[in-house]
């Protein structure tokens, strides 16, 4: 029997399981595989409503045959999945079954995600909070405007100079943007030299490689799109000047030790030698997104700690950028205090989409906050419109990546052992376990 018509079959099994309950007892229920390939089928199908929602699949293309070739609805996905959940609850009170809980608890968060999206996509609204619990397992720490004006003042002090602080702060930035001729070869000694550093800890599969573009008109900066087998491309968006230490930002986060990393122990760890095939799929609005992009944005500071990376900038990228570092200390004194603003776009996404700011109170937000360029913060609000209370998923997921990896050790080798162990397993936000153990 072809895996397509088991994904037909299945519902009408679970039906007839809650319609003969008197007799269940004696039937055998859908094996663990037969409900994943559903599951598998009721991404692909959401994915047929939704060009964003798959992220990545490298399954059985019989899978996503099906799925194009019956075309569910949204009522039928939001059916379906209740089913599945059914079913999958099931098997906790089944002593005869053999799986890891950490698993099954994946899975069902894995259909409150699915379910929240078909609501959304139905035109049900949730507030900020509600959505981000239901999608990725978790809801960011609110910050008034005085917990982010101290931090202004700290850089209001480093940077001097008299009138707007963000327009002077940008000025300021201005003179370490990456020339347009010298994007790639500024790019490719960056991501080189995070892999170099990942592969010191981390042993990826010998065939791993990745391929980078550069593109625009996108809400995003950077992107990686996994192709399975451990490829990858990763894409650089040019909409917006590019500051120099984007480049070890973005080949961290969407290379090594980030969503490439991530992607490729999954698929070798979970999906080849586990069998774990909802890992051959990563919808982008699901609990796995939390951990992907914290772990991006950590595995930054975990490939060059201390002034590691600032050494390597100053020595190696600003000359191959044509940049002059006599201000290049002033510049990381900068960044580092930017980055304490992190959590000033989430309030601006909060209120925007609750529906108490409009777009342009929420550009000025981040103009007085973040301290972004009005360009930039209107192209973060592309980013809101377009992926919602994702935004969480970047600073409160680096810091519950950084409690969970730095935890009881400042030993870089135990760092990254448990940083691999997080990325070749199912854990979520709401599984995460800070004691270490």
């Amino acid at each position: 029997m072809k895996p397509h018509y088991l994904l037909i079959l299945l519902p009408i099994l679970l039906c007839a399981c809650n319609d003969q309950a008197s007799s269940k007892s004696t039937q055998a229920a859908p094996s663990i595989d037969a409900l994943t390939q559903e599951y598998l089928f009721l991404e692909l199908s959401m994915g047929t409503h939704d060009d964003g929602h798959v992220d990545a699949y490298f399954g059985a293309e019989t899978i996503r045959e099906a799925a194009n070739r019956e075309q569910l609805s949204l009522v039928d996905i939001a059916s379906r999945s209740q089913q599945l959940r059914g079913e999958l609850e099931a098997q906790h009170d089944r002593p005869d079954v053999n799986i890891e809980p950490a698993r099954l608890d994946g899975l069902l968060g894995r259909l409150t995600a699915l379910e929240t999206r078909v609501a959304l996509k139905q035109g049900k609204s949730f507030s900020f909070d509600d959505e981000s619990v239901r999608l990725f397992g978790a809801a960011a720490p609110d910050h008034d405007a005085a917990h982010f004006q101290v931090i202004l003042d700290e850089i209001d002090h480093l940077i001097g100079g008299e009138g707007n602080l963000a327009q002077r702060v940008n000025d300021f930035r201005d003179q370490f943007v990456l020339p347009r001729e010298r994007l790639s070869v500024v790019f490719d000694a960056a991501i080189n030299e995070c892999r170099r550093r990942t592969l010191q800890y981390i042993a990826l599969p010998h065939n791993e490689s990745f391929s980078i573009e550069y593109v625009n008109d996108k809400p995003w900066s950077g992107y990686n799109w996994y192709q399975g087998s451990a490829q990858s491309l990763i894409q650089i968006n040019t909409d917006l000047p590019i500051y120099i230490s984007r480049a070890v930002d973005l080949g961290c986060h969407e290379g090594y030790p980030g969503h490439h990393t991530f992607n490729a122990l999954l698929e070798k760890n979970l999906v080849q030698e586990k069998g774990w095939n909802e890992f051959s799929i990563y919808p982008l609005f699901s609990p796995q997104s939390l951990i992907a992009e914290g772990s991006g944005n950590y595995g930054i500071e975990l490939a060059f700690p201390d002034n590691e990376r600032i050494t390597f900038e100053k020595d190696v990228l600003f000359p191959l950028a044509g940049l002059d570092a006599a201000e290049a200390d002033r510049y990381y004194q900068l960044q580092a205090l930017i980055t304490k603003l992190e959590y000033s776009g989430n309030e601006a996404a909060r209120d925007y989409l609750n529906g108490t700011i409009d777009r342009d109170q929420a550009v000025q937000w981040m103009v007085d906050y973040s301290l972004s360029s009005p360009e930039r913060a209107r192209k973060h609000t592309e980013f809101f419109d377009a992926y919602r209370s994702y935004v969480i998923n970047y600073n409160l997921g680096k810091d519950l990546v950084r409690d969970y990896v730095e935890l009881d050790t400042s030993d870089a080798a135990a760092r990254w052992a448990r940083f691999e162990a997080l990325l070749s397993s199912p854990i979520t936000a709401a599984t995460l376990d800070l004691d270490g153990s």
